[in-house]
């Protein structure tokens, strides 16, 4: 497996050139935007900086961020804005549907910001989103991007009784860097008991790191080997890419290759369906790895 570079003396690093996106151009891309300005929605697409939103927004998908645009959180690696959000917008998931139904969408992902001042997380706007798109778009299948919930395992049920087809949730790092990006870490272990409660609830469950933030070929392995003890079926593998001077640092870019040599290495160890590359992210191909993981043997 390739051994890339460390990145010594850089707060923030120049990118090599396969991290490199062109502007957005296509007409889909300016209408899904105006759409989403019109219904006074927010993405995690926009809000996290994500490079494939050219990409995604020319097909007319996109990544719908609930409970607004502020998390109570404060983890180093994350672009989304911090600190006290405001009231709940109850109208939100009304919008939501209206807006997939009006790009045409059949499989929508939801994710939230994280919100530890609400009681349940904010588990029952992705129960009221996945009841209106569900009723306004027949036969549309959803995935949801949860937060921990704080461990609570009666949000995880607000949210599964909804009949989510996709249940993700990050690990974003194996459990020794976990401090690095401003997490405890017994936070690891929560988030893997969180996927595990709803595998045996019988969703299907996804999950996602970063690399480049100093990991270990051993980190890696551990991870993945817990992931796929929880149950997990899906993954996805995609570089860290450092959002301001004040956010933690990348410590290497890993080159293509080595994002595939790991692809191999997961599907090796029973994952049914892996996205893997210096671009991806939680939500990159998101239906393309639904339809693998329904046409995939069990396990």
């Amino acid at each position: 497996m390739p051994e890339p570079a460390e990145i010594e003396g850089r707060r923030f690093a120049r990118k090599p050139a396969w991290l490199k996106v062109p502007l957005p151009s296509h007409p889909n891309f300016f209408r899904v935007a105006d759409t989403l300005k019109t219904q006074a929605l927010h993405t995690i697409c926009r809000s996290a900086r994500c490079p494939n939103i050219a990409e995604c927004w020319s097909e007319k998908t996109a990544t719908f961020l609930l409970l607004g645009d502020v998390c109570t959180r404060s983890c180093r690696f994350c672009a989304v804005n911090k600190g006290v959000p405001g009231p709940l917008d109850e109208d939100e998931p009304n919008r939501v549907a209206e807006a997939a139904a009006g790009f045409g969408l059949i499989y929508v992902v939801l994710t939230s910001v994280t919100r530890d001042d609400l009681p349940d997380g904010g588990a029952s706007a992705f129960a009221r989103t996945i009841a209106a798109l569900k009723d306004k778009i027949p036969g549309v299948r959803v995935e949801t991007l949860i937060p921990d919930f704080q461990g609570d395992e009666r949000s995880l049920e607000t949210v599964l009784a909804a009949g989510p087809e996709i249940v993700n949730h990050n690990l974003e790092v194996p459990e020794t860097l976990y401090p690095a990006i401003g997490r405890p870490r017994e936070r690891y272990r929560r988030s893997l008991r969180l996927l595990e409660t709803a595998g045996r609830r019988g969703a299907v469950i996804k999950s996602g790191l970063m690399l480049g933030l100093g990991e270990t070929p051993e980190d890696l392995e551990r991870t993945l080997s817990d992931l796929r003890g929880a149950g997990c079926k899906l993954l996805t593998l995609g570089q860290y890419l450092q959002p301001s001077r004040e956010h933690i640092a990348v410590r290497r870019y890993c080159e293509p290759e080595e994002f595939a040599a790991w692809k191999q290495t997961a599907l090796n160890l029973g994952f049914r369906a892996v996205e893997s590359g210096p671009l991806v992210r939680s939500s990159y191909h998101a239906r393309r790895m639904a339809d693998l993981a329904a046409a995939g043997p069990g396990g």
